[in-house]
């Protein structure tokens, strides 16, 4: 059961202490522990142990697909779930520091207790398991438990270990147990806005897990701030559209006193994450407001269409583009704009769309002067390069500000797909030089492509071509040292 059941490979330290986990025992005896020979012993040759991970394993994936099967292991994660509570609730285990891992060690069945508990409560809840869950809750702020599960969640972001850790209705939010979230809001002084050690509630845990059941229970509450931010001002409801929770965003919205607009320490809003993310379902739910701006920009410039244009997410990009107060022409700070970021990215999809609109201009360059066309050949994207190439407005021979036009960055790259693109066009000039004097051809040459160069020679009629640069013996020579 435990090893078809648990949520990951246990290895086989972690198997040994939860097979001695006895129900309404108070401790941890270690004289019970089983030796690893006899724990794989009374598998019957079913099991192994990896020798490079120590987990334990089924010897075939098909045994693990029977025992998985309903009716073959009977309340498998009610046993299990309500042996890892048993096991946080040791006495043993509640006296270990929670700042301290030294001691940890001893109890190596610990972390996945911590980690997972609240997954085998949540497929089978039973009384004996909510009443050790709200034990353990009750104890959450400096229970080692909470740190380690924090620690996994948001290792950059852990706060100081002081008291009140993390609440314990924060911890049955995170896991969006339904029940034990009711049974614990009962206790006395529980206050539902209470912020945890990182500055979220636990709508924002239930929102940012998009656990519905929760969020919907904590909603109805009089008194609950469904726009109370984190420590870095990430609302529910940014979390919740920036991982696409669109059931929770539906709940949020309903709200009269909910700001949908209201951003992060970034400036970016709701809109914003769900675009960056390519979340369609939220953005078409976000863009029914009337008090949303489709256009917000964050604090470096980047719009809505900037993130989904930059991602590739093509169903934003098409929903965005359909209103008429988005700017598809806006540039962030530095003077990229959505269709020059698309053809960095190579986006060939995104690139159509905006290149489809009228105002949309297929030679904006950036603040180095690199138009989408240069920045799409300095990447190799040809899929891009074409369609750019397709547009009379599009400069084939327009430099960035050192003077190095398309086809010198792809010569200089090495990409010849590109390069012949580029030279099968009777506008490029194959002997621009960039401002310090260097032609395609004496770039190529140095870098040693010399497929790139046979093709520059055959259109270059320069004296560049045959009496300039070195010599490609003398470089092959010069790079295998």
């Amino acid at each position: 059961m435990w090893i078809s059941h648990a949520e990951r490979p246990l290895r086989i330290d972690e198997l040994r202490h939860a097979l001695v986990v006895e129900m309404d025992s108070t401790d941890l005896d270690a004289e019970d522990i089983p030796p690893e020979n006899k724990v794989i012993g009374s598998c019957l040759g079913l099991a192994v142990v990896d020798p490079e991970t120590t987990t334990v394993q089924l010897v075939h994936h098909t045994l693990q697909e029977y025992l998985l099967q309903p009716g073959i292991i009977l309340d498998g994660h009610k046993t299990l779930g309500e042996k890892c509570l048993t096991y946080l609730n040791y006495k043993l285990v509640r006296g270990l520091p929670a700042n301290n891992f030294s001691n940890a060690g001893a109890m190596p069945f610990l972390e996945y207790c911590s980690l997972y508990w609240g997954s085998h409560a949540k497929m089978e809840l039973s009384d004996r398991m909510k009443s050790l869950a709200l034990e353990l809750l009750d104890q959450a702020g400096h229970h080692i438990s909470s740190f380690l599960l924090l620690k996994k969640i948001e290792s950059s972001h852990c706060c100081s270990l002081a008291n009140h850790l993390w609440p314990g209705l924060h911890y049955a939010s995170y896991f969006g147990i339904v029940e034990v979230v009711a049974a614990f809001m009962e206790r006395e002084g529980c206050d539902i806005n209470q912020r945890d050690c990182m500055g979220f509630t636990a709508l924002l845990w239930g929102a940012r897990q998009g656990n519905a059941g929760v969020a919907r229970l904590l909603l109805a509450l009089v008194g609950v701030d469904p726009n109370k931010p984190d420590n870095e001002g990430r609302t529910p409801l940014l979390w919740a559209s920036g991982d696409g929770h669109e059931e929770v965003v539906k709940l949020l919205l309903a709200r009269n006193d909910l700001n949908p607009e209201k951003p992060n320490n970034k400036v970016e809003t709701p809109l914003w994450c769900a675009s960056l993310n390519g979340h369609a379902g939220v953005v078409t739910l976000l863009l029914a407001r009337n008090d949303v701006n489709p256009d917000r920009p964050s604090s470096d410039g980047v719009t809505p269409l900037w993130c989904a244009a930059y991602q590739g997410y093509e169903g934003a990009v098409k929903l965005l583009l359909a209103r008429k107060d988005v700017d598809p022409e806006k540039a962030r700070n530095d003077g990229g704009t959505p269709l020059w970021c698309a053809s960095w990215k190579g986006h060939e999809g995104v690139v159509k769309l905006l290149l489809a609109r009228n105002n949309v201009n297929p030679d904006k360059p950036g603040i180095d002067g690199e138009t989408p066309l240069w920045r799409a050949a300095f990447e190799s994207h040809e899929g891009v390069v074409k369609l750019l190439l397709a547009r009379n407005e599009a400069n084939p021979d327009k430099p960035r500000h050192d003077g190095g036009t398309p086809l010198w960055c792809a010569s200089w790259k090495g990409h010849e797909g590109v390069v012949k693109l580029l030279l099968a066009r009777n506008n490029v000039n194959p002997d621009k030089p960039d401002i310090s004097g260097e032609t395609p051809l004496w770039r190529a040459m140095l870098e040693g492509h010399e497929g790139v160069v046979k093709l520059l020679r055959e259109r270059c009629q320069s004296p560049h071509a045959n009496k300039q640069g070195p010599d490609m013996a003398l470089v092959r020579l010069f790079r295998r040292k």
